[in-house]
Protein backbone atom coordinates (compact mmCIF):
# COMPACT_ATOMS: atom_id res chain seq x y z
CA UNK A 1 0.00 0.00 0.00
CA UNK A 2 1.19 3.65 -1.27
CA UNK A 3 0.21 6.36 1.12
CA UNK A 4 -0.45 10.23 0.14
CA UNK A 5 -0.27 12.42 3.21
CA UNK A 6 -2.79 15.45 3.22
CA UNK A 7 -1.62 19.08 3.70
CA UNK A 8 -2.68 19.29 6.97
CA UNK A 9 -0.10 16.18 8.00
CA UNK A 10 3.52 17.14 8.16
CA UNK A 11 6.42 16.17 5.71
CA UNK A 12 8.18 14.88 9.04
CA UNK A 13 5.63 12.38 8.95
CA UNK A 14 5.68 10.64 6.08
CA UNK A 15 9.70 11.50 6.07
CA UNK A 16 9.59 8.77 9.47
CA UNK A 17 7.58 6.09 7.42
CA UNK A 18 10.15 5.71 4.65
CA UNK A 19 12.63 5.53 7.41
CA UNK A 20 11.95 1.70 7.42
CA UNK A 21 10.67 1.00 3.91
CA UNK A 22 7.36 2.26 3.38
CA UNK A 23 6.52 4.35 0.28
CA UNK A 24 4.70 7.87 1.93
CA UNK A 25 5.01 11.28 0.60
CA UNK A 26 3.27 14.16 1.39
CA UNK A 27 1.39 16.76 -0.77
CA UNK A 28 3.50 19.17 1.77
CA UNK A 29 6.34 17.83 -0.24
CA UNK A 30 5.36 17.70 -3.43
CA UNK A 31 5.62 21.32 -5.52
CA UNK A 32 3.05 19.87 -8.34
CA UNK A 33 0.55 19.36 -5.43
CA UNK A 34 0.65 21.73 -2.73
CA UNK A 35 -1.91 24.55 -2.39
CA UNK A 36 -4.21 22.80 -5.16
CA UNK A 37 -7.36 21.59 -5.22
CA UNK A 38 -8.92 18.54 -2.97
CA UNK A 39 -10.06 17.30 -6.34
CA UNK A 40 -6.95 17.89 -8.00
CA UNK A 41 -5.18 15.50 -4.99
CA UNK A 42 -7.75 13.10 -4.88
CA UNK A 43 -7.32 12.82 -8.85
CA UNK A 44 -3.63 12.37 -8.10
CA UNK A 45 -4.09 9.80 -5.57
CA UNK A 46 -6.03 7.96 -7.52
CA UNK A 47 -3.51 8.45 -10.67
CA UNK A 48 -0.61 7.20 -8.45
CA UNK A 49 -2.62 4.23 -6.67
CA UNK A 50 -1.93 5.87 -3.51
CA UNK A 51 -4.95 6.20 -0.27
CA UNK A 52 -5.01 9.39 0.97
CA UNK A 53 -4.68 10.02 4.09
CA UNK A 54 -6.47 13.12 5.23
CA UNK A 55 -8.51 14.99 7.99
CA UNK A 56 -11.00 16.93 5.62
CA UNK A 57 -13.55 14.52 5.75
CA UNK A 58 -16.37 17.41 4.66
CA UNK A 59 -14.76 17.58 1.15
CA UNK A 60 -13.29 14.42 0.67
CA UNK A 61 -16.02 12.31 1.65
CA UNK A 62 -18.31 14.47 -1.14
CA UNK A 63 -15.25 13.51 -3.99
CA UNK A 64 -15.70 9.65 -2.66
CA UNK A 65 -19.26 9.75 -3.21
CA UNK A 66 -19.20 11.63 -6.48
CA UNK A 67 -16.50 8.81 -7.35
CA UNK A 68 -19.30 6.11 -6.48
CA UNK A 69 -21.91 7.97 -8.34
CA UNK A 70 -19.93 7.84 -11.29
CA UNK A 71 -19.01 4.38 -11.24
CA UNK A 72 -15.35 5.69 -10.26
CA UNK A 73 -12.94 3.98 -8.23
CA UNK A 74 -9.97 5.38 -5.94
CA UNK A 75 -6.99 3.46 -3.90
CA UNK A 76 -8.78 3.91 -1.01
CA UNK A 77 -9.15 6.99 2.02
CA UNK A 78 -8.13 7.24 5.47
CA UNK A 79 -9.44 9.74 7.67
CA UNK A 80 -7.82 10.76 11.06
CA UNK A 81 -8.84 13.17 13.54
CA UNK A 82 -6.96 16.15 14.83
CA UNK A 83 -8.14 15.14 17.94
CA UNK A 84 -6.94 11.69 18.60
CA UNK A 85 -3.81 12.20 16.34
CA UNK A 86 -2.70 15.70 17.36
CA UNK A 87 0.05 17.77 14.64
CA UNK A 88 1.71 18.90 17.53
CA UNK A 89 6.14 17.60 17.05
CA UNK A 90 5.71 15.69 20.01
CA UNK A 91 2.50 13.84 19.10
CA UNK A 92 3.36 12.61 15.63
CA UNK A 93 4.51 9.34 16.40
CA UNK A 94 1.13 7.60 17.29
CA UNK A 95 -0.25 8.56 13.54
CA UNK A 96 3.23 7.19 12.48
CA UNK A 97 2.43 4.16 14.88
CA UNK A 98 -0.75 3.50 13.04
CA UNK A 99 0.06 3.98 10.24
CA UNK A 100 3.13 1.69 10.27
CA UNK A 101 0.83 -0.61 11.42
CA UNK A 102 -1.96 -0.64 8.38
CA UNK A 103 1.15 -0.55 6.26
CA UNK A 104 2.13 -3.73 7.13
CA UNK A 105 -1.02 -5.57 7.35
CA UNK A 106 -2.03 -4.29 3.84
CA UNK A 107 1.03 -4.40 1.99
CA UNK A 108 -0.29 -4.93 -1.83
CA UNK A 109 -0.35 -1.81 -3.72
CA UNK A 110 -4.34 -2.62 -4.36
CA UNK A 111 -5.38 -3.19 -0.54
CA UNK A 112 -7.71 -1.07 0.05
CA UNK A 113 -9.38 -0.34 -3.31
CA UNK A 114 -12.67 2.04 -2.50
CA UNK A 115 -12.38 1.90 1.38
CA UNK A 116 -12.31 4.26 3.91
CA UNK A 117 -11.13 4.12 7.08
CA UNK A 118 -11.44 5.76 9.63
CA UNK A 119 -8.70 6.30 12.34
Amino acid sequence: MRLLLDEQHAPAVARRLREPRYDVVAVAEREDLRGRADADVFAAAKAEGRVLVTENVRDYAGLVRRAADLGGSHAGVIFTAASRYPRATDARERLVDVLARLLDEHRDDDALPDVVLWL
